[in-house]
C-alpha cells in the first residue's frame, strides 16, 4: 500500500506539470533553484548518482533514491525526476516515510 501511494504521487506529480524529467530537464530545474526534490532511481550509475548528489547539495535540494522513476511517470526511459512545487515535495516525501515505516 505504500509504495503504491508513492508511485501514484510521484505520476499525479507529473501530470500536473509539477515536475521535470530527464537528465537535462532535472538539471536545469535544480540549476535554476526551481527543483524541490529530486527522485533518482536506485538503478542509476555510480557516476550519475555522484553527480547528483553533488548537484543537488550545492543547491540544496534533497535528493532521494527510487526503484522506478520511468515507470511511475509513463516514461520508462526516465531515471531522474525533480520535482517543482513545495506542495508535491511534502506529498511524496509523506508517501516515503510510510513506504520505510512499513519495510521497517
Amino acid at each position: 500500500m505504500g509504495t503504491d501511494r508513492l508511485y501514484n504521487a510521484i505520476g499525479l506529480c507529473q501530470r500536473a506539470g509539477k515536475a521535470q524529467s530527464g537528465a537535462f530537464a532535472a538539471e536545469k530545474a535544480i540549476r535554476a533553484g526551481k527543483a524541490k526534490l529530486v527522485l533518482l532511481e536506485e538503478t542509476a550509475s555510480e557516476a550519475t548518482r555522484t553527480h547528483y548528489e553533488q548537484l543537488c547539495a550545492a543547491h540544496g535540494v534533497p535528493l532521494y533514491g527510487v526503484e522506478t522513476v520511468g515507470r511511475a511517470i509513463g516514461k520508462d526511459a526516465r531515471i531522474v525526476m525533480a520535482v517543482t512545487d513545495a506542495n508535491f515535495r511534502d506529498m511524496i516525501e509523506r508517501a516515503m516515510r510510510n513506504t520505510d515505516e512499513k519495510r521497517g
